[in-house]
């Protein structure tokens, strides 16, 4: 379920590349990405957090594509 979700939208300038993610997870990550607490994927979660510090968005404006 977490997973598909990052498939299932456009990327927007400010997601994390596929180099970056792999430098940054291991510091992000304290539970497996498969794990039944996780809701929504980390890295989607990294994107969203980076989109609001990139634009400089409100957090109520943020696309709704990206996890609340």
């Amino acid at each position: 379920m977490c997973c598909a979700r990052l498939m299932s939208r456009r990327a927007y300038p400010s997601d994390v590349s596929d180099d970056e993610w792999a430098f940054v997870a291991p510091y992000l990550t304290l539970m497996s990405e498969g794990a039944p607490q996780r809701e929504h994927s980390l890295r989607e979660v990294f994107n969203g957090l980076r989109y609001i510090a990139r634009t400089g968005v409100q957090w109520r404006f943020m696309a709704h594509d990206l996890p609340p």
